[in-house]
């Protein structure tokens, strides 16, 4: 039970440094944690959840995310454009999902619209000591 709650202690601190890192109203995207919890069949691993909304024409920092984090992204609502590692930069729709493979460097990741708000959720797949969730570039 003790192993258990330090895990779960560890994957919330992820979930507020994606906060703390990416969240800047008014400027850039809004982070909302939403699920975190330690995969219980895969010892050492969690899963972190949250919502991006990107008001119209906002966008993120470039970035990394932790080593050992995979990142799934689905587009929720609106279009975002995406550009991870050396694949060029692409839009995405509504309904359509895209990956980041571990140590990927997220090169662009903002609203497509300038006009029109876009939501993302994403879902990481990481060690559960891996800290900081998300590091912006220098």
């Amino acid at each position: 039970m003790k192993k258990s709650v330090i895990v779960a202690s560890a994957a919330l601190a992820l979930v507020g440094q994606v906060r703390s890192v990416l969240a800047e109203p008014g400027r850039h995207e809004r982070v909302t944690p939403v699920f975190s919890a330690a995969i219980p069949n895969v010892t050492g691993k969690s899963l972190v959840s949250a919502v991006v909304d990107y008001p119209p024409g906002a966008k993120s920092p470039p970035h990394r995310h932790a080593a050992s984090a995979f990142v799934y992204a689905f587009v929720v609502s609106g279009a975002v454009r995406s550009q991870v590692g050396d694949a060029p930069a692409r839009v995405y729709r509504a309904g359509e999902s895209f990956s980041e493979p571990p140590g990927a460097h997220h090169a662009t990741s903002e609203n497509a619209s300038d006009t029109e708000p876009a939501r993302l959720l994403a879902v990481f797949i990481l060690d559960t000591d891996d800290h900081p969730l998300t590091t912006p570039d220098p």
